[in-house]
């Protein structure tokens, strides 16, 4: 058995989803704190973020394809995704009080419940849960759960994928 150098571990195509997913909601928060356009935004992701490392961080590999469809869909629909969100919090938090990062999180997470109906509920709605733990501890993972699975039963009652 010959040893020719360090072994690559094969990155499955689900880790790269959910490092799209991290990068798609950095990406919409980037893009609405600093007000960057979609292409300016996600041509800078592609080009030195996915996959890359930046001041000693390395970015995970991350599925491009899906990065732009999350991002670019939440774009395209948001003027649908918003009311969603809205109707779906509690009546004291009104979107506009959440901060920047867990309306990123929201819109991204109502986006694939719309449009990714390939992709499981329960496996969208985990990944977003996650996602929301990258940035915070205690409540908001917590409402990121229930205000996916209020939308998911609205918007996708029989809790089937369509294919």
């Amino acid at each position: 058995m010959s040893n020719t150098g360090p072994k690559q571990r094969e990155v499955k195509p689900a880790n790269k989803r959910g490092a799209a997913r991290l990068a798609a909601v950095q990406a919409l928060y980037q893009m609405d704190v600093g007000g960057a356009s979609l292409l300016e935004t996600v041509a800078e992701y592609e080009a030195f973020r996915l996959g890359r490392e930046i001041d000693g961080d390395t970015y995970r590999d991350a599925d491009p394809a899906w990065f732009r469809d999350i991002v670019s869909g939440v774009v395209r629909q948001q003027k649908t995704i918003d009311p969603l969100i809205h109707g779906a919090l509690p009546t004291d938090w009104p979107l506009s009080r959440l901060d920047t990062t867990l309306r990123a999180i929201l819109r991204a997470g109502v986006f694939e419940l719309l449009q990714r109906r390939d992709v499981p509920i329960a496996v969208i709605v985990t990944e977003y849960i996650d996602v929301a733990k990258a940035f915070y501890v205690e409540d908001e993972p917590r409402l990121v759960n229930a205000v996916l699975d209020r939308i998911a039963r609205s918007q996708r009652a029989d809790g089937e994928t369509k294919k």
